[in-house]
């Protein structure tokens, strides 16, 4: 019978040394319902990499169906929420449960109060999103009252998505719709269309 893992997840930035009371924090938490063994994974890097960027990424690919991923906090999982919800939906989809010890709930589970957690994680990231957005468009705008040059980079095959292109997966996977999408980044939902089939990202769906 193949034994299901649980693995801890820590990570701390570069200027935040102590791992161990995290690693604690984990310990109780699965000693209390009865998980067996944890194996940890640690690293030393800085919240502002993408999670793809970490070690975290391995254990993302390596979790099976039936495995566990304990991490002290949910901001472990990403450098914002639309990585959060990112990581939370690939390990949705591999059956992986997912529990975090400070809000103290299994974030991906299918009970009521895990599906309002990730109603309300949605919200919040398409929020975050949206000031994200406002902030570079008021950037650009004062960029051009100082007279600095915003022209676009010229290249055959290139286009004005492709840099965002993490940002429009997260949230087609979270249930954005395509011309909410296509609005948001200044484009029609018929262009947006061509470039996720040019991209291989057309039949992306939501995952929870």
């Amino acid at each position: 019978m193949l034994k299901h893992r649980t693995i801890g997840y820590l990570r701390v930035s570069t200027v935040e040394q102590d791992v161990e009371k995290f690693r604690s924090g984990v310990l109780a938490f699965a000693n209390t319902r009865d998980f067996g063994k944890v194996d940890f994974v640690e690293e030393k890097i800085s919240g502002m990499k993408s999670w793809r960027k970490r070690k975290l990424a391995e254990v993302v690919e390596q979790l099976q169906a039936g495995d566990r991923l304990i991490v002290p906090e949910l901001s472990r999982l990403g450098r914002s929420l639309i990585e959060v919800l990112e990581v939370l939906n690939l390990l949705t989809a591999k059956q992986v449960t997912v529990y975090s010890v400070k809000e103290a709930f299994q974030p991906n589970g299918s009970d009521m109060q895990s599906k309002v957690m990730r109603t309300m994680l949605a919200l919040f990231a398409e929020i975050e999103h949206d000031l994200i957005v406002a902030r570079t468009t008021e950037g650009l705008a004062m960029a051009r009252l100082n007279g600095s040059k915003l022209d676009r980079p010229k290249g055959p095959g290139k286009s004005k998505l492709d840099p965002h292109k993490d940002e429009i997966v997260a949230l087609l996977r979270t249930g954005s719709r395509r011309n909410y999408i296509a609005k948001k980044f200044g484009t029609s939902e018929v262009n947006l269309c061509l470039w996720l089939k040019s991209r291989g990202l057309q039949d992306i769906r939501e995952e929870y």
